[in-house]
């Protein structure tokens, strides 16, 4: 794959990232009973600055773990157990998922049926740092911060520490 474009560049990235938190305070009024699992890998060093941005908004630290959604792939011929441990209780809190791109849905899925295979949260809401379309479930983020048309044949590529050296978003293909 080639890079075609710097779609975000790291202040770009901060940026949307502190609207999201803003947005989630928002619609949830308050950090209360949120909590927040960043869909690993680069879901879950999202979910960590989307929960530092809250501390610093409203000296909340609300809960924050990571989930691995394979085992609940359907669309993955991986043979892992199915076994899920969070943190936290998600009994009666507010789940928010963390993406770093939305695309077919079929991660967003295998997450929520994750986080109900060990509790019953109030809600779950999702998170997407970049939404690219192409949905084949009826699934659509609740928080993003940008919206990419893409065709199929094109990727996004988020880097984020500590997975990459640096932080941005590429179109490539």
């Amino acid at each position: 794959m080639v890079e075609k474009a710097v779609i975000m560049e790291e202040s770009a990235v901060k940026r949307a990232l502190v609207r999201i938190s803003h947005e989630i305070l928002e619609k949830n009024k308050g950090a209360g009973s949120v909590c927040l699992l960043g869909i690993k890998t680069r879901g879950s060093a999202l979910a960590g600055i989307i929960a530092e941005n809250i501390l610093n908004i409203e000296g909340v630290a609300v809960p924050c773990g990571d989930i691995d959604i394979r085992p609940y792939r359907d669309d993955l011929k991986v043979h892992v157990l199915k076994e899920t441990e969070l943190p936290f209780s998600v009994e009666g809190k507010k789940i928010i998922l963390v993406d770093d791109v939305l695309y077919t849905g079929r991660t967003a899925r295998a997450a929520i049926e994750a986080v109900f295979s060990v509790g019953r949260p109030a809600m779950i809401q999702l998170a997407a740092l970049i939404d690219r379309g192409h949905r084949e479930l009826p699934i659509r983020a609740d928080y993003v911060g940008k919206n990419i048309p893409t065709s199929r044949s094109e990727t996004i590529s988020v880097r984020i520490p500590p997975f990459d050296p640096e932080t941005s978003v590429t179109l490539m293909e």
